[in-house]
């Protein structure tokens, strides 16, 4: 049996539901889900400037961890820019 997922803390909200490419039709739009770590931890890594290890404290998880969820997130939005796929932020 897998171990149970720790909660991560997440203090921030996206101001929107989403992104979609400008100039491609909302029909048939693939879309990437960004969940709510992932947004924190681009905010953290990217936006703020935080360090690994001071980002995963205020996440409350591990370095390694954080590392994940933040390639992740980058690998995500990577395929979205460059396959014209819309962006959706999980609630």
């Amino acid at each position: 049996m897998p171990r149970l997922k720790k909660e991560r803390c997440t203090t921030s909200v996206p101001g929107c539901q989403g992104f979609m490419p400008k100039g491609i039709s909302c029909k048939g739009l693939e879309k990437i889900m960004i969940a709510p770590d992932e947004y924190e931890a681009i905010k953290l890594a990217d936006y703020e400037g935080l360090t690994m290890k001071e980002a995963a404290l205020r996440m409350d998880i591990s370095a390694p961890t954080f590392c994940r969820i933040l390639a992740s997130a980058h690998k995500k939005l990577a395929d979205a820019f460059i396959h014209n796929k819309g962006i959706c932020f999980l609630p």
